[in-house]
């Protein structure tokens, strides 16, 4: 079963892969763009040209995970823009936000200052 924890490093590719590509070739994918050790335990998220689908790539020290999702209508409305940077890091709940089809970049912080009682 795959658990994503809050610890784990979740990397996000800003532009879009071809989903032909199984496991061998989005580790390869890790390793060319990512700069990346796809059995290091961090967490590959690609999407496809048309956002119409997910996948998620990770290594849990056995083999390999790799799994999809796609929408059953609409695509997916957030999505980094390219620019010079090839990938982008999220956290966890940021990553739970963005497979509901959210906006990650809403997402709370992960630790908030907690203010003294007055």
């Amino acid at each position: 079963m795959i658990q994503i924890t809050p610890s784990m490093r979740i990397l996000l590719a800003v532009d879009a892969v071809d989903f032909r590509k199984g496991i061998d070739s989005l580790a390869q994918v890790c390793r060319e763009v990512f700069m990346t050790d796809p059995f290091g335990g961090a967490v590959f998220v690609f999407v496809n040209r048309r956002r119409t689908a997910i996948k998620i790539l990770m290594f849990d020290g056995q083999g390999f995970w790799l799994s999809t999702k796609r929408l059953s209508t609409g695509r997916f409305r957030w999505w980094p823009s390219g620019g010079s940077v090839a990938t982008r890091q999220l956290q966890a709940q940021q990553l739970q936000l963005l497979l509901w089809n959210g906006n990650p970049d809403a997402a709370a912080p992960m630790w908030r200052p907690v203010a003294a009682a007055q």
